[in-house]
């Protein structure tokens, strides 16, 4: 089995680019969406802990399946751990038998900005130049370079509750050919976005955004909203928009819609993502409209990530080869993989 370490994903987009990355993502990503019907996907099931929450992500194709087990504590940065921290598996469907473990926070990240770029193009204005990023933590240089890269944004206004936070992302951003400006609430940072991209941490349901600010013909990307009892959207917004999800199952019990009733919310969402991209439905009718990509994130992006990564550390041999599992002559004998002596 191959291990992928944090540092050796980043060697690997180091050597491949990080832009030549984004894009073969993009183009894995779309050939898996387009062919949803063929992968068998559960929501993800979570224990929900003091702080936080833990969960794990399934999903298989014909060929191979993957999980993420992923963890998401708000409050760990106070204690200088990060939010987010997820390894991955990518196994043969033949067998049952593990071929890559990776560490996979920074590659969530990825998957999830190149995703939310999907969806923008799909969903936003084509005219679309000013994005606003609504919370600056760990996710918002993944997504406002990624959506610079592939959605042709050029202004970001940018807001946090963490001054420090806003720091750090100024910081990282500094080189990058973006106009940046920096503002001193939510309300400010929307005044003239075209698209505006929710990402905070905190547990409850918050009106991060509200909806007398929200202005006809934008587009939002509430990706913040990853569990139980956790949404950023004033709830009033949600039935004045073209609303899409990318997975409903999960997103009922986790996303924005969870504040409504099954049925409820089954009426008012128009589609899921892997529909507007085989052009099934349409992301946008007019100019006017408002649209909302309700994302809390799928295993399918999982498995997107994971088989590229897979693919890419074998072309250019990174990753350690570890015996996980007993080496025996007999399936069956498995006690003497203990060697036990008498």
């Amino acid at each position: 089995m191959k291990v992928l370490s944090a540092q050796v994903f980043a060697e690997l987009i180091n050597r491949h680019g990080f832009e030549k990355y984004v894009h073969d993502l993009l183009s894995q990503l779309k050939h898996d969406l387009s062919h949803r019907q063929d992968f068998i996907m559960s929501p993800r099931p979570s224990i929900d802990t003091p702080g936080g929450v833990i969960e794990l992500m399934p999903i298989r194709s014909k060929d191979n399946h993957v999980f993420k087990y992923v963890t998401s504590y708000p409050r760990n940065p106070d204690l200088g751990y990060q939010t987010v921290v997820a390894l991955g598996q990518l196994s043969s469907v033949a067998t049952g038998y593990p071929i890559m473990l990776a560490e996979m926070s920074a590659m969530t990240s990825l998957r999830t900005a190149v995703t939310t770029a999907l969806a923008t193009n799909l969903m936003a204005r084509k005219s679309s130049r000013i994005m606003a990023m609504i919370g600056t933590g760990a996710q918002s240089e993944f997504q406002v370079r990624v959506a610079a890269l592939l959605c042709g944004i050029e202004e970001i206004h940018y807001f946090d509750t963490d001054s420090k936070a806003m720091d750090k992302f100024a910081f990282n951003m500094q080189d990058y050919p973006l106009k940046l400006l920096r503002c001193k609430s939510v309300k400010a940072a929307i005044e003239g976005a075209d698209i505006i991209t929710t990402c905070t941490a905190n547990l409850g349901h918050h009106d991060v955004l509200k909806n007398d600010w929200v202005k006809p013909g934008v587009h939002i990307n509430a990706i913040g909203g990853d569990c139980p009892g956790k949404t950023e959207l004033e709830v009033v917004i949600l039935p004045r928009a073209r609303l899409v999800t990318d997975y409903f199952e999960q997103a009922i019990t986790e996303g924005e819609i969870q504040r409504f009733s099954r049925s409820t919310a089954k009426s008012m969402v128009y589609a899921e993502l892997h529909e507007l991209l085989t052009n099934n439905k349409q992301g946008r009718h007019k100019d006017e409209e408002i649209t909302i990509y309700d994302s809390v994130g799928m295993a399918l992006e999982d498995y997107s990530a994971l088989c590229l990564t897979y693919r890419l550390a074998q072309q250019y041999n990174l990753g350690e080869h570890y015996h996980m599992l007993p080496v025996i002559d007999n399936p069956k004998d498995l006690i003497s993989s203990l060697q036990m002596k008498s």
